[in-house]
């Protein structure tokens, strides 16, 4: 009995950790994504394996295709001083409130493999910033229309990921040339 009451527990914490990771993560109430296309640049971010490459000039853009998803392309300048880049697509998971979407960066004879969570946090009324993130907070993004940011905005977008659970300690700001 003693088992099955700890196995019981341990499940139940298990399933309340998991609620809990996506607990309190909110999404913009609505994106115009005809505005929200275009360049971004990539402001600051929490480090991940996907960019270790990358130095500098990192920049997102993004275009509505014909069918409704989204192409993405992923530049930046690597540490060979060459400009790299990733093509992919994004598809929108919450048609409601085009917040929630998934990128992939993986196609297999037009096949696209490996979609991850892309949630829009914040964003500017003027769409000059956004704030992108994951229910997991393994990944998060702060996106500019511009190269630099004021420090007032930037603090708004780091306000707008503690309030959705993440540390700013995790971020490091990005470089732009001028």
């Amino acid at each position: 009995m003693k088992t099955i009451l700890a196995a019981l527990t341990l499940f139940s914490i298990t399933i309340f950790a998991q609620q809990n990771s996506s607990k309190n993560i909110a999404t913009v109430d609505f994106v115009d994504l005809k505005k929200y296309v275009g360049t971004w640049y990539e402001i600051a971010k929490i480090p991940n394996s996907f960019q270790d490459h990358c130095i500098k000039n990192t920049t997102a853009s993004y275009k509505i295709n014909e069918d409704g998803d989204i192409e993405v392309l992923n530049q930046c300048v690597d540490d060979e001083g060459e400009i790299d880049g990733a093509e992919g697509v994004a598809r929108i998971v919450d048609k409601k409130t085009n917040s929630k979407l998934e990128v992939s960066f993986v196609s297999i004879l037009g096949w696209n493999l490996f979609w991850g969570d892309y949630w829009i946090l914040g964003l500017d009324g003027n769409y000059k910033f956004a704030v992108i993130g994951t229910p997991s907070r393994k990944y998060g993004w702060i996106l500019s229309r511009t190269k630099k940011m004021n420090e007032n905005d930037l603090e708004k977008c780091f306000k707008i990921f503690e309030e959705n659970g993440y540390d700013r300690n995790k971020f490091e700001l990005d470089v732009h040339d001028n």
